[in-house]
């Protein structure tokens, strides 16, 4: 039978480059040590990915911006070209040079891109979105839904016509959001009200831990990233020794890359093969 997983892979990074006041890594710079670090544990994981007779689905989902590190742009390259790596995307501001993607594998690799209106200007951040459209890369593109972005959130449905925005709800506020507001973002995306719901899920069962697992730098495999309780490391045991069939031990999954994988949301049959990207054909 054929195998398929999904893997959500985070390194030690924790760094970015922009100042998003809602992010605890904003502006923080790793010293060199820590990026040398996460640069050998990322090789280490590609080395692991290149030995797998498995299907993979990769995405990065790195606590900071990845992209602007040669040595992410590289492993992507590289990841992309694997027969066995079906897709490879990485969750990214758009901020890095774009040329080196001219040697991905297009029909692997994807770039799960988000907008943030403070930081750049539109007009820069459309530019890099049409270079990656004028070169065969597909992408999602969406932003956090604050209110003080709804501006940059209708120019950006106007100008990526083709293309399904998503909205990322700012839930650390009770009731953020008005029943008009609702309405509203949620005509620029049609699922804006599953990511604005903490979604029952304890005992639930669920594809963390199955076919859906987070792998740390170290090569530590959770069932994702939520669910801290260590099923074995993928450099000491054999991956699909450690899947297990479980329901799960939260009470509510309230991030996408987590309740992605609630069986009783059934978001494959939105999503597809473009699960771990938020992709949707138009």
């Amino acid at each position: 039978m054929e195998v398929n997983w999904n893997i959500l892979y985070r390194g030690s990074l924790d760094s970015c480059n922009y100042d998003c006041h809602y992010c605890p890594f904003a502006k923080k710079k790793n010293t060199r040590e820590e990026l040398a670090y996460d640069k050998k544990c990322l090789n280490k994981f590609v080395d692991w990915a290149e030995e797998r007779k498995e299907n993979l689905r990769i995405l990065l989902t790195p606590w900071g911006e990845g992209l602007i590190r040669s040595y992410y742009q590289k492993a992507m390259i590289r990841l992309s070209h694997m027969e066995q790596v079906k897709l490879i995307s990485i969750q990214t501001n758009l901020s890095c040079q774009l040329d080196w993607i001219k040697d991905v594998n297009p029909d692997t690799f994807r770039l799960w891109v988000t907008y943030h209106p403070d930081e750049v200007s539109f007009e820069k951040f459309i530019e890099k979105c049409q270079y990656l459209i004028a070169n065969d890369i597909q992408f999602s593109v969406g932003v956090v839904g604050m209110k003080a972005h709804y501006e940059a959130i209708e120019k950006l449905k106007s100008t990526l016509t083709e293309r399904y925005i998503w909205i990322n709800a700012y839930k650390r506020e009770t009731d953020y959001y008005s029943e008009s507001e609702k309405a509203w973002l949620g005509m620029i995306d049609p699922y804006f009200n599953i990511n604005n719901t903490y979604h029952d899920s304890l005992h639930k069962s669920c594809q963390a831990g199955y076919s859906s697992f987070s792998i740390t730098g170290e090569g530590d495999v959770y069932p994702c990233h939520f669910v801290k309780k260590k099923l074995g490391n993928i450099y000491t045991n054999n991956l699909k020794d450690l899947t297990q069939k479980t329901t799960c031990p939260n009470n509510t999954c309230g991030c996408y890359i987590g309740y992605m994988n609630l069986d009783t949301l059934n978001l494959k049959e939105i999503y597809g093969n473009e699960l771990l990207t938020r992709i949707i054909k138009s």
